[in-house]
């Protein structure tokens, strides 16, 4: 089954990449996207698009690859002990968008499949995928869309979906070392296989296809609100929330940088500019402190009775 599924594969995530680059140039509406191909030595390569110091994004990228080897790196192996002496092939879409707005929120996603064969064996495969919200100065109403699209888009594949896969994202994206949520969470999945290919690609479509209903009419309702030095702060200082996940906890650069991908690709996902600062607090009552204690939990947001309730 293998090729001619990753080929299937391929050109979906191709073409969604196109289909974001368009939808988020217009979003931003003050520049485009910049593409530069790379190849990969041990096999593969990709195509990575950047737009910079735009109306809306300070930094955004959208980058597909596909890289492929006779053997899995350290980290796939370690975990999957039985996809030793395979090759693979990693093929996928990954999106990481930083408005310069602090009231617009930071928003990642990505659709991914990996196929891993033996000669006199079947193949290993399976999708994962989603996407996650990250506010600074959170609107419930925003926090209650971003869900709806979500919730729609696994609804035709079963009411138990968009729970599990809500949840998971809740707990993938959980930053251990200052127990808190990286953002307001969404959808996040792996190793999906169960229900053959045709249904599962018909997921992993499902989840790519609604980002753009789930993002951009948040980028519309806040690129415009004003915003001083203190809120540019406080967004530099929470970025560096964002640095720590990704360089700390993230299971995709881990397997990037080992398997040899493209570095400046793999770390597209880094904001251009952060700040820490020791001990930092937010004042009670601040909308500072609001993110972090009314929103930087698990949280059933479609349970909200209105979505000003906050």
């Amino acid at each position: 089954m293998a090729h001619e599924h990753l080929e299937d594969v391929k050109r979906y995530l191709l073409d969604l990449q196109d289909r974001l680059c368009d939808g988020l140039a217009e979003a931003d509406g003050g520049a485009s996207f910049k593409e530069e191909s790379w190849t990969r030595e041990e096999g593969g390569g990709g195509r990575s698009r950047v737009i910079e110091n735009g109306a809306v994004f300070e930094k955004g990228g959208v980058n597909y690859s596909h890289v492929f080897g006779a053997t899995l790196p350290p980290s796939a192996t370690a975990a999957r002990p039985e996809l030793a002496g395979r090759s693979f092939h990693a093929v996928g879409v990954s999106w990481v968008l930083h408005p310069e707005n602090p009231h617009v929120p930071t928003s990642h996603g990505n659709v991914r499949f990996f196929i891993a064969e033996k000669e006199g064996e079947a193949p290993v495969w399976w999708f994962g995928g989603g996407f996650d919200l990250t506010p600074f100065y959170p609107v419930m109403e925003d926090v209650v869309h971003w869900h709806r699209v979500a919730k729609a888009a696994c609804q035709p594949f079963g009411d138990d979906i968009y729970p599990r896969y809500k949840a998971w994202c809740d707990d993938y994206f959980y930053l251990k070392h200052r127990d808190e949520t990286r953002g307001v969470g969404g959808l996040f999945f792996d190793d999906l296989n169960a229900g053959g290919f045709e249904q599962c690609f018909a997921f992993q479509r499902a989840v790519g296809d609604s980002f753009l209903d789930a993002y951009v009419p948040i980028i519309n309702r806040r690129k415009n609100d004003p915003w001083g030095e203190r809120e540019r702060d406080f967004q530099l200082y929470r970025r560096g929330r964002y640095v720590e996940f990704n360089l700390v906890w993230d299971r995709g650069t881990l397997f990037g940088l080992q398997s040899g991908g493209r570095t400046e690709s793999i770390l597209m996902s880094l904001p251009p500019l952060v700040r820490w600062e020791y001990g930092y607090t937010p004042e009670p009552g601040s909308p500072e402190a609001r993110l972090t204690d009314e929103f930087l939990r698990p949280r059933d947001w479609l349970g909200v009775s209105s979505p000003d309730d906050a």
